[in-house]
């Protein structure tokens, strides 16, 4: 059975910084795309970040330059570094995995969702 565990959240004041981390389980995920979406409260859930089987990532315009995806293929396991965190970048964070190599900023993307954590920023 497959499963992504996220962890690393927590109550950060603006700023600082987390890195949440995503263990995958039940099978390797190395050549599979991975991404990471976030829902804030009353919000869609959108997209943050991806990062194919090469390792070449893909970021929102909002997060693009603070945040860094990146995996560790023997540890079956893919980082989000997040610096300079803001207010709004409080949310639940949503670690997923695709079936294919490559995967885009759609949650149709992706097969596989861990359950979240939570990221909250003060001002």
């Amino acid at each position: 059975q497959v499963q992504l565990v996220e962890s690393g959240g927590g109550l950060v004041q603006a700023g600082g910084s987390l890195r949440l981390s995503c263990a995958a389980s039940g099978r390797s995920f190395s050549t599979n795309a991975m991404a990471w979406f976030r829902q804030a409260p009353g919000k869609d859930r959108e997209f943050v970040a991806a990062i194919n089987w090469s390792g070449t990532t893909s970021y929102a315009d909002s997060v693009k330059g603070r945040f860094t995806f990146s995996r560790d293929n023997a540890k079956n396991t893919v980082y989000l570094q997040m610096n300079s965190l803001k207010p709004e970048d409080t949310a639940v964070y949503y670690c997923a995995a695709a079936r294919k190599l490559v995967g885009g900023s759609s949650q149709d993307d992706y097969a596989y969702w861990g359950q979240g954590t939570q990221v909250t920023v003060s001002s």
